[in-house]
């Protein structure tokens, strides 16, 4: 079984940062690609940012320049660094491990107040 543990969310104004945690249980951590996903109340679940097992990387235009998404396989943690935040950012951001099947963290809301 496969469990993915999100922390850093918070409440933070608008311009701020905040970085996100995800530690994964799995061994399969290092063959696994990564990602970030986010979910805003009445919308759809949508890609932030994912990082391959071979480092490469991917962003959504919304948070190209401001968000960068890392990986510490010794850890077996992924990060998501959050800089120059937006109230549009607001919402529940979910870890996701995809090693051919998808696991999911239970998520951490992150609110940006304007």
């Amino acid at each position: 079984q496969v469990h993915l543990m999100e922390s850093g969310g918070g409440l933070v104004q608008a311009g701020g940062s905040l970085r996100l945690s995800c530690a994964a249980s799995t061994t399969a951590f290092n063959r696994a690609d990564m990602g970030w996903y986010r979910q805003a109340p009445g919308k759809q679940r949508e890609l932030v940012a994912v990082m391959t097992s071979g480092f490469k990387t991917n962003y959504a235009d919304f948070v190209k320049g401001r968000f960068t998404i890392s990986r510490d396989n010794a850890k077996k943690t992924v990060y998501l660094q959050m800089n120059s935040l937006k109230p549009e950012d607001t919402a529940v951001y979910y870890c996701n491990l995809n090693d051919n099947l998808n696991y999911w963290g239970r998520g951490t809301q992150v609110t940006v107040s304007s």
